[in-house]
């Protein structure tokens, strides 16, 4: 009886330091990816200043307003705020300003105009309810700020919470695998 439970111990042992190895491997894995995709990101966007903007205008244009080649078909919001004393223009994310120049809020669901019109409508409503509020600005670019960033110091610290836990787990796997180890030497020389 005593040699069924020793084996099944060491074998429960080895489940469990594989276990905790796989979760340590998976979590280096995580923070590589990790590293070469959102870091970078975080590292190049330049939005760190936070101020305060406060609402000049905000219209909503139709694509026959809009000027340009690249003319969109779907409604565009456009919004400038004063931002320290300064006219600029506003736009939703990092990335809306690269999607479309001529649009502060580019709507979520394109393929339905009506749908599309009304989600930039209901942004509209919201500027106009609050006239202040908090954005973010470049120091090099005094012409735009952005409502929300993409890459800032929250999305970073979330995106490292699941390694950070999965790799705290597989070590502390490992660790009680290594003290039940010694310890039931210990008691076995007794």
């Amino acid at each position: 009886m005593g040699k069924k439970l020793v084996m099944a111990q060491k074998r429960g042992e080895t489940r469990a330091l594989c276990l905790g190895v796989t979760m340590v491997v998976c979590a280096a894995i995580t923070y590589y990816i990790l590293g070469t995709t959102v870091l970078p990101l975080y590292q190049k966007s330049v939005w760190t200043q936070e101020s305060t903007c406060h609402l000049i205008e905000a219209n909503v244009k139709d694509h026959d307003e809009l000027e340009g080649k690249k003319v969109p078909r779907y409604p565009c919001l456009w919004v400038n705020v004063s931002v320290v004393g300064q006219w600029a223009i506003l736009y939703h994310t990092e990335d809306t300003q690269d999607q479309n120049q001529q649009c502060s809020y580019i709507p979520s669901n394109l393929d339905n105009y009506q749908m599309a019109l009304a989600d930039v409508e209901k942004v509209r409503a919201n500027f106009h309810e609050h006239h202040a509020f908090y954005c973010f600005s470049a120091p090099q670019v005094e012409t735009s700020v952005v409502y929300r960033r993409l890459y800032g110091p929250q999305t970073l610290l979330f995106s490292f919470f699941w390694p950070t836990f999965l790799l705290t787990g597989g070590l502390l796997i490992i660790a009680m695998v290594k003290l039940n180890r010694s310890l039931s030497i210990l008691a076995a020389q007794r």
